[in-house]
C-alpha cells in the first residue's frame, strides 16, 4: 500500500516549501494547514494516508493535532517535527501513537528515511489485513482467531497456546512482515493477563537517548524539558504484557538497566531515587540474527 494522501501541518513557511517539493517529486496529493486549527478541520473532512505535523504551532499544539487525527484515523502514519528545545514533547507525541519524529533542521536523506519506513509499515499493514480477510484455514484459539494454512504454523499456533498460559518472557525471531507482533498479540490474549493492558514499544523507531525515558519514565526537573513526571511504559504494562519489538535495536549501554529491570521486576525512573516495582511479562521480537549480534557485541549474550 503506497502512501497516496498527505497533510502538512507547518506555519514555517521554508519548511513548507521544502516538504511540497518532496511531495511533488513522489506525486502524493497533499493538503496543506498553517495553524493547528486548519490541520484539524482538514482530518474531519478527510482521510489521509500519512500526515506531517510541526508541534509548536501558533495557535495549539501538533500533539493536539496528533490526537485528533489518531481518533479520527487510527491508522494514519504520524510524524511530527521539532526543534531541540521541545524534544521532551517528541517523546510525548511517540507515546500517543506518532510513528515517527525529526527534529529540525533535518536534511532530505532523512525524511525519505522516515517516509520509507513508513510506506513499509503501511504495506505490512495492508498484508496483515488480507491475511485476516483470507478465508484459507481457520484456526481458532479461545477469544482469538489466528489464519494459518501451513503445518508448520499450526505447530506453531499450538505451541502459542501452550506458551500463554505461562508468564515466562518469550523471544520471537523472524524476518519482517512474518507476522511477529501476531503471534505476540495472540499470546497476550490467551493468557491469563488478557484483561491487562498489552504495551507495545518500536526499539527501531525510537533514538537511542530516549528510550530509557521511554521505557522508566523521568521525574519533574530530571533533564531539560522534564517539566512533569512521566509514566514509563513498563509501569503502563503492569499486570499485563509488554512487547518490546525488534529489542536488538536497544542501544548496549542501555541493556544492563533493562535486564535489571526484567530479573527484578524493579526500575527507578529517571532523576528518581524510589525503586517501582511491576508486575510485567515480557515479549521480545528481532528480525536480526542474535548470535551474529551477540558475538559482534550489539547485544549482552545475559539479556539474550
Amino acid at each position: 500500500m503506497a502512501i497516496e494522501k498527505v497533510l502538512l501541518v507547518e506555519d514555517d513557511a521554508l519548511m513548507r516549501t521544502f516538504l511540497i517539493e518532496v511531495f511533488c517529486r513522489k506525486k502524493w496529493h497533499y493538503q496543506v494547514a498553517d495553524s493547528a486549527k486548519k490541520g484539524i478541520d482538514l482530518l474531519q473532512q478527510e482521510a489521509f494516508d500519512l500526515m506531517i505535523c510541526d508541534i509548536k504551532l501558533p495557535d495549539f499544539s501538533g500533539i493536539d493535532v496528533l490526537k485528533v487525527a489518531k481518533q479520527l484515523h487510527p491508522k494514519i502514519i504520524a510524524i511530527l517535527t521539532t526543534a531541540y528545545a521541545s524534544i521532551e514533547n517528541a517523546v510525548e507525541a511517540m507515546r500517543l501513537g506518532a510513528f515517527n519524529y525529526l527534529i529540525k533542521p533535518f536534511p532530505s536523506d532523512s525524511l525519505e528515511t522516515v517516509i520509507e519506513r513508513a510506506e513499509e509499515h503501511l504495506s505490512l499493514l495492508e498484508e496483515n489485513e488480507l491475511l485476516r480477510k483470507e478465508v484459507i484455514s481457520q484456526y481458532c484459539l479461545d477469544k482469538s482467531i489466528v489464519i494459518a494454512q501451513s503445518v508448520s504454523m499450526k505447530q506453531i499456533l499450538l505451541d502459542v497456546e501452550k506458551i500463554a498460559k505461562s508468564s515466562a518472557s518469550v523471544f520471537i525471531s523472524g524476518e519482517s512482515g512474518t507476522g511477529k507482533e501476531v503471534i505476540a498479540n495472540t499470546i497476550h490474549h490467551l493468557s491469563h493477563r488478557t484483561q491487562k493492558p498489552f504495551i507495545r514499544v518500536n526499539c527501531a523507531a525510537i533514538p537511542g537517548t530516549l528510550l530509557e525515558s521511554e521505557f522508566f519514565g523521568h521525574e519533574k526537573g530530571s533533564f531539560t524539558g522534564a517539566l512533569n513526571r512521566r509514566i514509563g511504559r513498563f509501569e503502563l504494562a503492569h499486570q499485563g504484557t509488554l512487547l518490546l519489538d525488534e529489542i536488538s535495536e536497544i542501544p548496549l549501554e542501555l541493556q544492563p538497566k533493562l535486564l535489571r529491570a526484567i530479573q527484578e521486576q524493579e526500575f527507578e525512573r529517571l532523576g528518581g531515587s524510589k525503586p517501582v516495582q511491576v508486575d510485567v511479562r515480557i515479549i521480545a521480537t528481532s528480525n536480526r540474527n542474535m548470535k551474529d549480534a551477540i558475538e559482534k557485541k550489539l547485544f549482552r549474550e545475559d539479556l539474550y
